[in-house]
């Protein structure tokens, strides 16, 4: 215990905000929609504390939806995570799924960096040959 009475390695809030980059708003929410694994611990004020666990979870939870992973989606993974051992099979299905989705994202943005890259070569062998011509001109 630390001299204001808080386990010594429990985190405020704004701590984990820091940590995790989510604001102080982002984490009330994420507590208020049940996206925790676990009680969020209270001081006898009402101030949150928040363990190293905590702070790990949320970590991967900034990622899933980094990814792009449905807030209902992640809502049913720690539903899942918090009823404890025997799911196991049903996590590996959900995060298989947006494994799934994340690498078709990837492929399409690798193909959105393929034509950028060609427009690029373009612009720039126009550029160094002094002229715009062959480039797109609504002017005519």
């Amino acid at each position: 215990m630390t001299a204001t009475g808080h386990p010594a390695d429990s985190l405020s809030i704004g701590e984990v905000a820091d940590r995790t980059g989510l604001s102080v708003h982002a984490l009330r929410f994420y507590e208020r929609e049940g996206l925790l694994v676990g009680p969020v611990r209270r001081t006898t004020g009402g101030r949150r504390r928040y363990s190293p666990v905590d702070v790990e979870w949320l970590l991967v939870c900034v990622k899933l939806r980094e990814s792009a992973m449905p807030l209902a989606e992640l809502k049913r993974f720690a539903e899942l995570v918090r009823a404890g051992r025997g799911n196991e099979a049903e996590r590996l299905r959900l995060l298989d799924a947006h494994r799934s989705r994340v690498d078709a994202q990837i492929r399409a943005l690798g193909e959105c960096r393929s034509v950028i890259n060609w427009k690029v070569g373009v612009y720039a062998e126009h550029l160094e040959r002094g002229e715009a011509g062959g480039l797109w001109d609504p002017t005519g």
